[in-house]
């Protein structure tokens, strides 16, 4: 392949994953928008304390979908298409165990989850049954996210894109369907939600039955040998999904504690925004995990060190265009939230944006590693990288500037983490036993 070829490629594979990351992070940004016109803060508060449980959802399905997809693209660079499909199968197995475990806790703990999370008497009842809805689709979500990764990995990311946004785009005409002629409220936003996945895999469901479809069920297989494999290369990108949780529910307790409802109202603004502008740099992470790990089957270095320049060059562009466009229309997207036009909580969300999303000149990057990382199979850095970012760091530097500077230290603790976090990753990528750029 030609460096012509392989920057069309780049292209090709980023901006369709962009797109439809975007398109994925939409499904709880419309709940947003539906869930503050149609119940005000208390139902933007109530959808804030249980979007984290969304995040371990998203991130399970994340990691068997990246996982085995991986594996499955290495497999296929190497003509081994039955290692292929044991691992397609393996997925699929691995789908059902974690589905199961998600509808456990969604019948019966529920309330458990709600009340630990944060939710008071006002915002109960609603906290729990968005959890509840969410937790009983959790099948869709992690099979979703599964074929997906398939088919994007299986040469056809343009199908790949058309799910995501398709799915997307009806979450957002159902969410007003059932919110406001239905008035079914947040059950209504949480049910729309949960059919978004359902309808996007209708869509990929239509790559099974082209010739060109390369992955099918295998029978034969040693599945614990394969489960580990799978899970090991998606861990990195679960510990990602699952880092946004727990960094909103430790913000969520703190803003709690410094300014009530109306403050984790706020940060439900800022942290659907982040979804949106994160959904970007995952977008091109999973992007490049075709190319890189079609490249490392191959054992091509000069395209894996031109893959990964490409992936950080585009990340910092987009980091410092979403930096500007989010600074300059602060005020009127904070507005688009704040229907009651609650002055306390446009000042909080106005400032936590100015601060928090500086965070993603080096969020972008590191995500970008991670994924690069565990594209050629180095598992225990992208691990490493993403523990570091999720839970090591975070935890005690928000603990610690909250103490010191209250609200302001909550939003410089996220850019913080991450800029620590670049270093050490910048550590791993000149290693000898790495050597990206």
């Amino acid at each position: 392949m030609r460096q012509d070829h392989l920057l069309s490629s780049f292209f090709k594979y980023t901006s369709a994953n962009i797109m439809g990351m975007i398109g994925i992070s939409c499904y709880i940004l419309a709940d947003t928008f539906f869930v503050s016109a149609g119940l005000g803060t208390k139902g933007l508060t109530a959808l804030n304390l249980a979007i984290p449980v969304f995040n371990f959802i998203n991130g399970s399905g994340l990691m068997i979908g990246i996982g085995g997809a991986t594996a499955f693209s290495i497999a296929k660079a190497k003509k081994n298409s039955k290692e292929g499909n044991q691992i397609f199968s393996c997925s699929l197995i691995l789908t059902l165990l974690f589905a199961l475990l998600f509808v456990f806790l969604g019948l019966f703990g529920s309330s458990f989850l709600a009340t630990r999370l944060g939710a008071n008497e006002e915002v109960f009842a609603m906290t729990q049954t968005y959890l509840r809805v969410l937790l009983l689709f959790s099948p869709a979500f992690i099979l979703n996210n599964v074929f997906l990764a398939f088919v994007r990995n299986d040469g056809n990311p343009k199908l790949s894109m058309a799910g995501m946004l398709i799915g997307s785009f009806s979450n957002i005409i159902l969410d007003y369907i059932l919110v406001f002629p239905l008035k079914m409220g947040i059950f209504g936003a949480a049910f729309a939600t949960g059919l978004s996945p359902i309808i996007s895999m209708l869509i990929l469901s239509t790559h099974l039955l082209k010739k060109k479809n390369t992955f099918h069920l295998e029978k034969d297989f040693n599945s614990i040998k394969k489960a580990f494999f799978t899970l090991s290369l998606g861990a990195s990108s679960f510990v990602t999904e699952l880092a946004s949780g727990i960094v909103m529910i430790v913000f969520n307790m703190v803003i709690l504690s410094l300014a009530g409802n109306i403050g984790v109202a706020a940060y439900g603004i800022i942290a659907n925004l982040s979804l949106v502008v994160t959904s970007i740099f995952v977008g091109i992470s999973q992007g490049i995990q075709p190319l890189l790990s079609d490249a490392y089957g191959r054992k091509n270095k000069v395209h894996i060190r031109k893959i990964c320049q490409y992936a950080l060059i585009m990340s910092l562009i987009l980091a410092a265009a979403s930096y500007v466009l989010l600074v300059v229309f602060k005020t009127p997207i904070v507005n688009i939230f704040n229907k009651e036009n609650n002055l306390e909580l446009a000042t909080i969300a106005k400032e936590g944006i100015t601060w928090y999303f500086t965070a993603f000149f080096f969020a972008g990057t590191n995500i970008v590693l991670i994924s690069i990382l565990n594209s050629i199979t180095k598992a225990k850095q992208a691990f490493i990288l993403s523990i570091l970012r999720g839970a090591l760091l975070i935890l005690p530097i928000t603990l610690g500037l909250s103490y010191l500077f209250h609200l302001t230290g909550v939003w410089l603790s996220f850019p913080i983490t991450e800029i620590i976090t670049l270093v050490i990753g910048f550590v791993f990528s000149f290693s000898s036993s790495t050597d990206l750029v």
